[in-house]
Parts: structure tokens; sequence; C-alpha cells
């Protein structure tokens, strides 16, 4: 069982992005920053449902399929579940469609307390407005022996790092500068030294870097 975070960023550290409009809520960087993910055969079928075998296969997909191997539950923030953009819709399900790719219990970090959501596919989404340390018990209770991911965003991965709770970190950092968003480094000087740290350049050109304790 561990504590583990996966994130894409930017060369210059960036995990959001600043350009999203209401017509694509999700920006033209978005786009780019994930692209490498979003292209791997492992997200079209996890994600997508697409099961025609179509997109990459090479070292992008396997950090793809390892984001959801071993995972137990899931802890996420309001801005990733959505709710920053849908805030006053009762019916929101959040990003992921009728089925979403997790497939566990998800526990959404949010000061808007509401009923639970179970979706097709085993993702029960629990809404929860207590400390990151006392969401964690009960991620960890929920994951038995597997793992829970900290899913993000960053705000919420950071406060996690800064608490020492992660165990396992691993960033997909894209060849593209940013210049804005929410980055994820900020007050985590010398994080590194509690970690192992080693680093992987896919074809590509995501240089994936992982941190383990």
């Amino acid at each position: 069982m561990a504590v583990r975070v996966d994130l894409n960023i930017s060369l210059d550290g960036f995990a959001t992005t600043t350009d999203a409009t209401p017509e694509n809520p999700f920006g033209s960087d978005w786009g780019r920053l994930v692209d490498a993910y979003t292209s791997t055969r492992t997200f079209r079928e996890r994600v997508l449902h697409d099961t025609s075998g179509e997109g990459t296969s090479g070292v992008d997909d396997k950090y793809a399929a390892a984001y959801f191997e071993g995972v137990g539950a899931e802890i996420m923030g309001a801005g990733m579940f959505g709710f920053h953009n849908f805030p006053d819709d009762p019916e929101w399900k959040g990003w992921w469609g009728d089925e979403p790719p997790f497939r566990v219990p998800v526990f959404v970090l949010t000061h808007t307390p509401r009923p639970d959501i179970t979706m097709a596919g085993g993702t029960t989404f629990h809404f929860v407005s207590t400390s990151p340390e006392e969401v964690l018990e009960r991620a960890l209770s929920a994951a038995g022996e597997e793992d829970v991911r900290i899913g993000g965003g960053p705000t919420v991965v950071r406060d996690y790092l800064s608490a020492g709770l992660v165990d396992r970190l691993h960033v997909a950092i894209t060849p593209i500068l940013l210049g804005s968003g929410i980055r994820l480094w900020d007050d985590l000087r010398g994080l590194e030294s509690d970690y192992t740290v080693t680093s992987e350049t896919a074809e590509s050109g995501i240089i994936h870097v992982t941190f383990r304790r």
C-alpha cells in the first residue's frame, strides 16, 4: 500500500493552463500539455472506451497503464471534479462521463457537500470537507491493500507533498512553456532529498521523472 501521485506538467512546472474559454473549457494549452498521455492506447481504452487498439504503445503507454494499476481509492480536488465550472448545477457528475475511468471510491475535497454519486463501472464519488489528512485516512481504509492516488489538481497534490504524505510522485514533463497557471513546485524546495529520483525519456519527448521514498 502506498500513496502516489501522477501529474502532467510543463517544462516550467505548471500543471494547469489559463487559456480556457466557455466554448473550449479545457483550452488549447491543456491539449498540448496532455497530448502524449491522451494519445496512448491505454488512455483510449480506459477513458474513451475505444477498443480498436489505436493509440501509442511505447514508453508513454507504459506509464499510462501504470497509472491505473493497483489503485484502490482516489483523492481529488473540487477543480479536478469540475465544481468550479458548474458550481450551481446539482446534476453535475464531473468531467468523466457516465462511466468514469477510476472504478474505485473517489473522495472529492470540496466546501460544497452533496450526496454520494455512484457511477457505472465501479466509481463512487464521495464529497468531503475535512482536512487532507482525515480524507487520506478514509481513502486508505477504502483502498484495503491497494494504493491511494492523489489525483490532483496541483494545489491538492502540493498539500500532500508538503505534509510528507506521498510515497511516490511521477511527473510527465511536457517540453512546452506555459508561463502561467498553478505550478507544482512552489514552496517545495528540497523535496528531492526525501526521495530516490529516476527519469526516462519517451519517444514523444516527454520526460518521466519518478520520486520514490
